[in-house]
């Protein structure tokens, strides 16, 4: 299932999309709100936005910089502002396309396809060039994770941890370390405090204590990250 985050003030425009993309297992959820879509989209996973420009409150470009700032996510914009400055801002600001209200529900969809067909390509191309791609990648400028390909969803706490082990790949990490490097956490926190939110991104990565892949527990001290 495609899942789908349209921003997009036009109710009946937006359940019209909404229903003709169903067909093509597309889930759509649509959000009239331009501030509500950007908080839907920090704590929900979606494949692709699709972005209206004219919006109650912000504009859709300044939405498109937002989204960009923080989400490596492919980002169409839909719009009925034809002027070419506008699409060029707007591709200039992170857009991946740009197509001009009205259009063939049709074009959308092959549009939608052929964007995560490329980003499948652009991620199995990376692994073909020879430098094989790592599972867990930092991107300090949107401050995300990405694992596999697929941004991880994480508090700042758990992001802090994740991202100062990573850094420190193939050595030993102390809780202690953690405790006075991430800034996402208190100086009184305890050491328990740190297992706790460790096991938390465990459950993310799909692994456990016994069986790790990419957190290893090292007795007596702290953790020891690999992959």
């Amino acid at each position: 299932m495609i899942k789908i985050l349209m921003i997009e003030d036009d109710a009946e425009l937006a359940e019209i999309l909404s229903e003709y993309l169903a067909q093509f297992d597309m889930e759509v959820t649509n959000i009239e709100d331009p501030f509500l879509g950007l908080s839907t989209l920090n704590t929900q996973k979606f494949d692709l936005v699709i972005l209206d420009l004219t919006l109650p409150g912000l504009d859709g470009l300044e939405v498109c910089t937002d989204i960009r700032k923080w989400h490596d996510i492919p980002i169409i914009i839909s719009s009925a502002r034809h002027d070419i400055t506008d699409k060029v801002e707007a591709l200039e600001r992170g857009a991946d396309d740009y197509l001009p209200k009205p259009y063939n529900p049709r074009e959308l969809e092959a549009r939608i396809k052929s964007l995560l067909r490329r980003k499948k390509n652009d991620f199995a191309s990376s692994e073909r060039a020879g430098k094989k791609a790592k599972d867990l990648i930092v991107d300090e400028k949107s401050q995300t994770i990405r694992f596999k390909g697929e941004e991880l969803q994480l508090t700042k706490a758990e992001y802090g941890i994740l991202k100062y082990l990573i850094q420190k790949e193939g050595g030993v990490v102390s809780r202690e370390d953690l405790i006075y490097n991430v800034e996402a956490i208190s100086e009184e926190s305890s050491n328990k405090s740190i297992d706790v939110i460790v096991g938390r991104i465990r459950q993310k990565l799909g692994e456990t204590p016994k069986n790790p892949t990419y957190i290893h527990s090292v007795r007596g001290v702290g953790y020891k990250f690999t992959q």
